[in-house]
């Protein structure tokens, strides 16, 4: 499949103020054991800031354990080791963390992807919870897209049991990525491992075919928010730009893995990406237009809250993370 570039009209650059708060329950002067013994309390897992007259609200999903051993397809392992430990990282995995944005624009409450719902390992599933901490409630949500089918992207949208929490919300998906997963030549012709990716894109999207909404990459998705094609993750893989007035922000979904990883090597192969020399060459043009033009970004799979900004360094990138500011 032809790899589509986003254009720097449609890739904006800019910068948004993050905001929430850890609060941290103790008190000086107290001694070790007492400090080990002291209770934490973190903020929810939720980290709102603005673009424009946008308000975007990142919502965490938990994490996976992601061994090492095999997920990149095309470095030797004790570089894959070397880079974890340069970014202080257990050599041996990794927390692979889930992110998706919310987004109040135009009158409308907007999901960007869902999550896993309850259908993945126990150390995710946090998300409901963390949305309602937020402040919102799943009747309200307006319309859920999509970025792609790939289970954690959309698992959120119909739950073990067949309910579906989004009662009212309006279903776009991407049109290639609707193309491919429900190809009943597609998943015949599928390696055997590969056929659950297909038989939960059924599970999720067959009882409601009539209603899902199909879009273009390079369409205005919602107020203010333009996918843009950024194949090679996924056949259909689509990320997004978000506009309003001077703020921008790009959403790169899963252009990476762990920063750490692929940020800094971008011609390295997730063993979950479906092309992988389609999925390095989008990743590489994607980083680098967002280091020239200085773009927020904001991943999916990135450590919590899951943005901040991309620079140049040696032959690959870093993320910078953006510093939160007080509440918006």
């Amino acid at each position: 499949m032809p790899i589509i570039a986003p254009s720097r009209r449609t890739i904006m650059a800019g910068a948004g103020a993050l905001a929430t708060a850890a609060a941290f329950n103790g008190s000086a002067g107290i001694d070790a054991a007492q400090a080990q013994a002291t209770p934490v309390t973190q903020a929810p897992g939720f980290y709102r800031y603005k673009v424009g007259d946008i308000t975007v609200t990142a919502v965490n999903d938990g994490f996976a354990m992601r061994p090492i051993e095999g997920f990149v397809r095309n470095a030797d392992i004790a570089d894959v080791r070397k880079a974890l430990e340069s970014a202080f990282l257990p050599t041996t995995g990794f927390q692979n963390s889930y992110t998706t944005l919310v987004l109040q624009t135009g009158g409308k409450l907007v999901m960007l992807d869902t999550g896993l719902g309850d259908n993945g390992p126990p150390t995710t599933g946090t998300w409901m919870r963390n949305f309602r901490a937020a402040g919102f409630d799943p009747a309200q949500v307006d319309q859920i897209v999509i970025s792609h089918f790939h289970g954690d992207h959309i698992g959120g949208i119909r739950l073990k049991d067949g309910s579906m929490p989004f009662t009212k919300a309006e279903i776009s998906v991407p049109a290639p990525e609707w193309d491919f997963w429900m190809s009943d030549d597609r998943m015949n012709a599928a390696p055997e491992a590969a056929k659950a990716g297909f038989a939960n894109a059924r599970r999720v999207f067959s009882p409601i075919a009539q209603q899902v909404k199909r879009y273009t990459p390079g369409a205005e998705v919602a107020p203010g928010v333009t996918s843009i094609a950024a194949h090679g993750h996924s056949p259909g893989h689509t990320i997004f730009g978000i506009a309003s007035g001077v703020g921008k922000l790009l959403f790169v979904v899963d252009i990476t893995s762990h920063p750490a990883l692929f940020v800094r090597n971008p011609d390295w192969s997730a063993v979950l990406d479906q092309d992988p020399d389609a999925a390095r060459a989008t990743r590489r043009r994607v980083l680098d237009m967002a280091a020239v033009e200085k773009t927020q970004v904001a991943f999916y799979h990135a450590p919590f809250p899951a943005t901040g900004h991309i620079a140049k360094a040696g032959s690959g990138y870093e993320l910078v993370p953006v510093q939160w500011s007080p509440a918006v």
